[in-house]
């Protein structure tokens, strides 16, 4: 089956579909359809005969089910989030608040939360409160806080991280996970995060179950790809992934193999790294995105390594540094390192970047 050929929404919804790997990862451009793909996906999926759904799906929906109360003719004294009512609200009650705590926690929140369920529990939570939690106060005397529209995002796919450990929900609609974007509104260095979330979803649910991520940011996909591919657990993953570039042409779009696009992703990420360096925002992950820059390099010379890369463009001691960058991508690594890169590492990841831009002229604005 040819994944090389213009196609309509629901033509790339059918090839996914059609994978017989259970890990697709797709890399597209803003506009590209990514949403509509997801919705693509889920009406092709159902059930023919009961028309239920076979799967869980995070997406611009799932967002769309929170609004903030503001509150407005008390000054804001009760603001809250609001869950909008629908069917996941049947599955509230089910929901682990610590599991929940757990996967915010990674985050660092600066503010705590309190669930309030509607009176009849099985029509699931009514709103959700915040506030600066002063310790060892009671959480009815602090006053409610209107968290950011970032730490809102964060929040919410947390919750439907532990969402998806409900076996009622999950094990009824347990064909597969359709994530689209869950990091639309994140802080760069909460990348990391998201991308190591969305590894321990898949280590727990790959062999059972499709696990498609579509996603614009090409840092996490550039870290996804790398862990798939590379990290210590790749070889569990090796016959199980794919990975693909979706690009909109006119009114249909194009759903290309990574190996066989490579030049588009890889612009962009020559793009998101020089904008880093140059506004001087280098977080860890953005060695992620160095070390497939140069592995594209040294494949398209024929050599494969990239210490021969380094030591042509002028790096002294070409493997140690080599070995520098491939430690600086391995997810342990990353655990400790998720916010801004040390000064020695800032020094050798522009001493890269600028003597590799130097050596291959790239053209990029």
């Amino acid at each position: 089956m040819s994944n090389e050929h213009l196609q309509s929404i629901a033509g790339v919804a059918q090839t996914i579909k059609d994978s017989k790997n259970n890990i697709i990862l797709i890399y597209g451009f803003n506009g590209t359809g990514k949403t509509q793909l997801s919705v693509a996906f889920k009406d092709l999926s159902k059930d023919p005969d009961s028309g239920n759904h076979n799967g869980v799906y995070y997406n611009a929906y799932s967002e769309d089910l929170f609004y903030w109360d503001n509150d407005e003719d008390n000054d804001g004294q009760n603001i809250r989030l609001v869950v909008k009512r629908s069917t996941l609200n049947q599955y509230h009650s089910l929901l682990d608040e610590s599991v929940l705590r757990e996967k915010l926690s990674l985050y660092k929140p600066k503010y705590d939360f309190e669930l309030k369920f509607n009176e009849d529990v099985a029509l699931g939570i009514e709103f959700i409160r915040f506030f600066m939690k002063t310790e060892g106060e009671s959480t009815e005397t602090n006053d409610t806080i209107k968290i950011s529209r970032g730490e809102e995002r964060t929040f919410v796919w947390c919750f439907f991280l532990a969402l998806f450990e409900v076996e009622g929900w999950t094990s009824e609609q347990s064909g597969y996970f359709f994530i689209d974007d869950p990091v639309s509104s994140l802080d760069d260095h909460n990348i990391f995060v998201t991308a190591a979330s969305l590894m321990n979803l898949i280590d727990s649910h790959f062999e059972n179950r499709k696990i498609i991520i579509a996603t614009h940011h090409v840092g996490l996909f550039a870290i996804l790809f790398d862990w798939l591919k590379k990290g210590e657990k790749s070889s569990s993953y090796k016959n199980q992934v794919e990975n693909y570039i979706l690009k909109r042409e006119g009114n249909t779009v194009n759903l290309s193999s990574h190996k066989n696009d490579v030049f588009l992703y890889h612009l962009e990420l020559l793009q998101s790294v020089k904008n880093a360096v140059n506004q001087n925002e280098l977080y860890a992950y953005h060695f992620a995105l160095l070390r497939q820059i140069l592995e594209n390099v040294s494949s398209f010379l024929g050599v494969g390594r990239i210490s021969f890369v380094l030591d042509q463009i002028g790096i002294t001691d070409a493997d140690k540094n080599a070995g520098i960058v491939q430690t600086l991508t391995h997810k342990d690594v990353f655990r400790y390192e998720t916010i801004e890169m040390v000064e020695d590492n800032v020094l050798l990841f522009k001493d890269i970047f600028t003597k590799l831009m130097d050596k291959y002229k790239f053209v990029i604005h």
